[in-house]
Order: C-alpha cells, then structure tokens, then sequence
C-alpha cells in the first residue's frame, strides 16, 4: 500500500512521464462540443481512454448519444472494435454520463512496470478516437 502522498507522488510522475513519451496536442476537451470530451484514466486496476458526455441537459446528452450510435458500426469497425458502450454510468460524484471508452485491465498507476504498456495503449487508442472524431465531427455539431 502507499500512502496518500506517494500515491499522488506516482500519478504526478506517470503523467508527466506520459506527457514527455507522447507530446501530442490532445483533442480532449477541445472538441467545441460542450460537455462532449475525451478522457484518460488511469488507476491501481485499470487504464481507460473515454468518450464522455457530460450534459446535465437530458435531452442534449441524448441528442449527442443517438448521434454516436447512429456511427456505432463505423466507429467497431474501422476505429475501436474492442469500444464499449454504455449509455449509462455515474461517475465517482454520482453525476449520471454517457460514455464509450477501450479499456486495459490488469495495469496499476502504483505499478511502474506497467506504465510502458499503458502509455502505448492510451496513446494508441487516443489517436483512433480523434481520427474517428475528426471524420464525422461535422455530425456532432448542432
């Protein structure tokens, strides 16, 4: 186990790390599509590149939602056929999201034996994600 600080310490250094083994000017939430971001996670069991949709507005999260699975087909085969989607997921504070996300099990942001792989997996699965935005970004703005 590690304590609070050395926990922070190993998020802070993997970050930095990944951000110097990889400096690509992410989309992330620069998508101009409020509430409409792309996301890195990384935990003691864990790494996730995500697709979120946050609106607090129902209808606009549906709205956003059907547009994405209408392109569900496109997106498994020609980007991430491992993607999942889930139409429903609340979030560590309780707030209801929509979200497709590729996940890496089996890795832990306390283990530096496995932040190679994770920075190769987020890396690569980021760069399919934003090659899949950039191709129908046309469909998600109103």
């Amino acid at each position: 186990m590690f304590s609070k600080s050395e926990s922070k310490k190993l998020r802070e250094d993997f970050w930095i790390s990944f951000g110097k083994s990889y400096p690509t000017k992410w989309i992330l939430y620069n998508t101009k599509i409020k509430d409409f971001s792309f996301k890195f996670y990384f935990d003691t069991s864990k790494a996730m590149v995500a697709l979120d949709i946050e609106s607090k507005d129902l209808e606009k999260r549906i709205n956003l939602w059907e547009k994405i699975i209408s392109l569900k087909s496109v997106l498994i085969a020609d980007y991430l056929p491992e993607a999942h989607f889930e139409e429903y997921t609340f979030l560590e504070n309780q707030t209801e999201i929509s979200r497709i996300y590729v996940r890496l099990d089996q890795v832990s942001i306390h283990n530096k034996n496995t932040w190679q792989q994770t920075m190769i997996f987020m890396n690569e699965h980021m760069i399919k994600f934003e090659a899949f935005f950039e191709d129908f970004e046309a469909v998600f703005i109103d």
